[in-house]
């Protein structure tokens, strides 16, 4: 799935050159998050040092991560490399489109949720002592040095935030769909790594995987249920499916 990005953003460039290159009740394009708390958390730190959890997480992902360790194979380290770049870049190009396309989704996703999924791939990292700025071959110690709003480690994922964040800022609709894409990219990611935790025994971080993934299951559905509130009746089923990312997905859980 890790290759699977750098050939989807081959072609998302060709159909983005075309077209041009978070919600609350009662919100025209629909929707609440029912993973958005009350007031947003804040963000990760992203200086390299270890600190408190930035946002609270749910009981059982905490525990998960305080457990004891697992043993990881190199695939799992570079997999949680991986995740925490992906994971920024859903951050990062939500709240970036959110400034010139104002729907509601993006904030309140950006804020309410992603920061809690990169918090949360975070405390994994500071637990393995792993290196987060390298990928692949992740080795010690901890560090995110470097990383910072729209600037990741990982090649093709960095490529991908600015191809979606050029689709996103033309319109309201192009903003939703890179939503569902968005999310559409992390599922498919996240059930080979899911996989991997589950032959390497390491439950901490397929408790934490599992996290992020019922995660962007809510979410897919939010940019679903905008696209059909703007009068897209598809919903994301409407947006063009891109080497081996079927945006359509009837099948995901809603809850």
């Amino acid at each position: 799935m890790k290759m699977s990005i750098l050939k989807s953003v081959m072609f998302a460039g060709a159909v983005f050159a075309v077209v041009g290159c978070g919600s609350s009740g009662g919100d025209v394009l629909g929707g609440v998050d029912p993973l958005a708390t009350e007031a947003p958390a804040s963000q990760v730190p992203t200086d390299g040092t270890a600190g408190e959890p930035s946002a609270s997480l749910p009981r059982d992902v905490q525990d998960a991560i305080d457990a004891p360790k697992s043993t990881l194979s190199q695939e799992l380290k570079d997999s949680i490399t991986f995740m925490y770049s992906e994971e920024g870049l859903a951050h990062d190009v939500y709240t970036n489109i959110y400034k010139i396309q104002a729907v509601k989704q993006l904030q309140n996703i950006a804020t309410k949720s992603e920061v809690k999924h990169i918090d949360a791939v975070n405390q994994i990292a500071i637990k393995y002592d792993l290196n987060i700025t390298q990928y692949p071959d992740t080795d010690v110690p901890y560090s995110t040095e470097g990383i910072s709003s729209g600037v990741y480690p990982v090649e093709p994922i960095q490529e991908l935030y600015n191809l979606l964040y050029d689709k996103g800022i033309q319109s309201k609709q192009d903003a939703l769909e890179v939503g569902c894409m968005v999310e559409v990219v992390d599922i498919d990611d996240l059930d080979g790594y899911i996989e991997e935790a589950q032959a390497s025994n390491s439950q901490d971080v397929l408790d934490v995987f599992n996290f992020l993934r019922n995660g962007s299951y809510t979410h897919y559905w939010a940019f679903d249920e905008g696209l059909r509130n703007m009068g897209i009746s598809n919903g994301c089923c409407s947006v063009p499916d891109y080497d081996g990312h079927n945006m359509c997905h009837p099948e995901y859980p809603k809850k």
